[in-house]
């Protein structure tokens, strides 16, 4: 019987390391968890305030811009979109050849980054810079931060999927690619590249009103109705 109780007690003593163990192992990793997001968020806000101080000069050019893209007034889906058309015809009617086209676009950025610090104070008026101008600029250069981190997530994960994945990953590849060939194959390349540049353009704007959303939203429905139509005649 002392065997027993003692065995028990052992038992039971055991059991409770084991507990004890488990639960300091959960605790140890949430509080990793925690560190690594108090991490994430300190880098975040590092890399948004590099950032800002970067595109200092450029201010009330990327609220301008901003306020375009995301149509704040009616008209501005139209101007955004007779500019682009204007400047693809223009190229069309030029019809430069591939190096002078990149020598034209990098010289006019060259300008662009000369001019505009010098220039955007005198147009817009620095003085004029309010506390909600300064919060949208941060709200952007905090989107463009956290666009740039899910380009390069993305990229790590095509090649995480090289090294575990290696055929999956050629295969995807090669579909993919000679999808985008067969595309380019069948239509021209500037009026491509026009459809491209057109719809990053307009994305934002489509976003904010709820276009895409609504639209996705119906594809999703119509998708759901034929699968539940296939459902009940398979039934």
């Amino acid at each position: 019987m002392r065997r027993r109780a003692v065995e028990d007690i052992k038992g039971c003593c055991a059991q409770r390391r084991r507990r004890a163990r488990s639960v300091c192992g959960v605790v140890w990793m949430m509080s990793k968890m925690a560190e690594d997001s108090n991490n994430s968020v300190y880098q975040l806000a590092a890399e948004t305030a590099s950032l800002e101080e970067q595109l200092q000069g450029w201010g009330e050019v990327i609220l301008m811009t901003d306020k375009v893209l995301r149509w704040e007034r009616a008209w501005f889906p139209l101007a955004l979109m007779s500019v682009v058309s204007f400047s693809f015809l223009m190229i069309y009617y030029v019809d430069p050849s591939v190096l002078s086209g990149v020598s034209c676009f990098v010289m006019f950025l060259c300008l662009a980054d000369y001019l505009v610090p010098a220039l955007a104070p005198r147009i817009f008026g620095s003085n004029k810079w309010t506390t909600e101008q300064q919060q949208r600029f941060h709200e952007i250069c905090s989107s463009l931060v956290k666009s740039r981190r899910r380009i390069v997530g993305w990229w790590k994960r095509l090649f995480t999927l090289k090294e575990e994945k290696p055929k999956m990953y050629f295969m995807t590849m090669l579909f993919s690619l000679a999808v985008v060939a067969w595309i380019g194959q069948q239509v021209h390349n500037l009026f491509l590249t026009y459809l491209i540049v057109s719809f990053l353009l307009l994305f934002p704007g489509l976003n904010q009103h709820g276009i895409i959303t609504k639209y996705v939203g119906m594809a999703k429905r119509e998708i759901n109705k034929l699968l539940k139509h296939k459902e009940k005649k398979n039934e």
